[in-house]
């Protein structure tokens, strides 16, 4: 006999604390979220967290334990979003030149729109992943990432578009560190090179740079007409 309830045969009020419960935790991973990529994690404060959430503070410590803790699930919860949000591009159905260009722009409009990320990877890095080795499924979660880049060389590959033999993850490090490391010291490099770099002619500059770099690694050189 199944014994699993589904939401009919659910108590109304035990439906309602659980939906109630779900959404506060929400609340807090997102108010959190603001709160440590302001503070960093030495000068986040759970009271802060509370009353941008409106919530009782005890209720933060009853989901989440510590702050320390609170981080953690912060950083699981930024992950899992930027996974998912690559996953929804499909790129498996895409021409593989045009696959790892689009790849490159998302990752390059990510780091743009979401620079807590960014953030919390600074913050995570002088931790030294203290926090991010503590997941427990954080390899699976980028497992389908690297799968899906290593499908899409193959495809290169087979196509005889591609170069052979090039390691997915080092390709996808590359891709981030290309974003990465322009828009983390933006402030720097614009007073260095007296530009501004996060204009928007110089936003369309850079992700262009971008691709042509990627794609000028990733692609066979055209032969040479006789």
């Amino acid at each position: 006999m199944n014994t699993s309830a589904t939401e009919d045969e659910i108590p109304a009020d035990a439906l309602t604390k659980f939906r109630d419960a779900d959404r506060s935790k929400r609340l807090i991973l997102e108010v959190a979220g603001e709160e440590f990529a302001e503070h960093g994690l030495g000068g986040a404060r759970m009271a802060r967290i509370a009353e941008r959430a409106n919530l009782d503070k005890k209720l933060i410590f009853y989901y989440f334990d510590n702050k320390e803790r609170l981080y953690t699930e912060v950083l699981a919860d930024a992950y899992a979003k930027i996974r998912s949000a690559e996953s929804k591009l499909h790129l498996t159905e895409l021409d593989p030149a045009e696959a790892v260009c689009r790849l490159a722009e998302f990752t390059w409009n990510y780091y743009v729109e979401n620079p807590e990320f960014i953030t919390f990877l600074n913050s995570e890095n002088l931790h030294r992943a203290r926090h991010v080795q503590t997941l427990p499924n954080i390899q699976n979660l980028n497992s389908p990432l690297v799968s899906m880049l290593r499908s899409i060389l193959k495809r290169g590959e087979d196509e005889g578009t591609f170069k052979q033999g090039i390691d997915p993850v080092q390709l996808y490090i590359s891709i981030a560190a290309l974003s990465y490391f322009y828009l983390s010291n933006n402030y720097t490099l614009s007073a260095i090179f007296g530009r501004n770099l996060l204009s928007d002619d110089a936003r369309k500059e850079r992700l262009e740079h971008i691709k042509q770099i990627v794609l000028s690694y990733v692609t066979l050189p055209s032969p040479e007409v006789a």
